[in-house]
């Protein structure tokens, strides 16, 4: 794979810096803490339903971005992106560790059953990540974004996951591959793993079904 365009300083402008932007905003943190808030208030359209989405965000979501940050910050990984796969495991570890004690404590305290399923997927997910991680390069964008597109359709509607999910899951896996982040390979490997993992939810846990 080539270097990624937004590698050198030099290329933060124009284009590159707009599809950076846009891969840092629908980022599987940002995509899973939306998905939450949204499981979480339509079994609970109330200030508890709020309080579980706040937790699971804050457990899921933004505790392996700022382990991520303090590593960036005290030079334990180079680039946020961390091309360097070795770079990745203690954002890993972090973040399965993050996604299971989610899905205890929802377990535990009876929370919202699709936000107890989505931390359950949040494990899963990641662990496959993680290990695959310590061989190649896979997208978690693609898998983030697939399953967001396919827990959008069997929760609400496929209408609203074609219309709107959708084009981002488009947008995705081309500025990944504009950027030079993924090849195709790995963008397709992360789309088949976020397809199969929602796949076991439904017919292993019963969830989102």
């Amino acid at each position: 794979m080539h270097t990624p365009r937004d590698f050198h300083k030099d290329d933060h402008t124009g284009r590159v810096k707009a599809a950076r932007l846009f891969s840092n905003i629908v980022s599987p943190p940002v995509m899973f803490a939306v998905i939450g808030l949204a499981f979480a208030l339509t079994e609970e359209p109330n200030l508890t339903g709020l309080a579980w989405a706040v937790f699971y965000g804050l457990l899921v979501s933004l505790a392996p971005i700022l382990v991520v940050l303090y590593l960036l910050r005290t030079g334990r990984i180079k680039e946020l992106h961390m091309s360097n796969t070795g770079e990745r495991h203690i954002p890993y570890v972090t973040a399965v560790a993050s996604a299971l004690l989610a899905f205890l404590v929802i377990s535990w305290l009876d929370g919202p059953e699709l936000l107890r399923c989505l931390a359950l997927l949040n494990t899963i997910n990641l662990t496959a990540l993680g290990l695959i991680n310590t061989r190649y390069l896979i997208s978690i964008h693609a898998t983030g974004i697939m399953a967001t597109f396919l827990l959008t359709g069997v929760v609400y509607s496929w209408t609203l996951a074609w219309v709107v999910v959708f084009p981002l899951l488009v947008g995705v896996c081309y500025v990944r591959l504009y950027l030079k982040r993924h090849t195709w390979t790995q963008v397709i490997t992360g789309l088949l793993l976020g397809l199969v993992t929602v796949w076991l939810m439904q017919t292993i846990f019963g969830c989102f079904v």
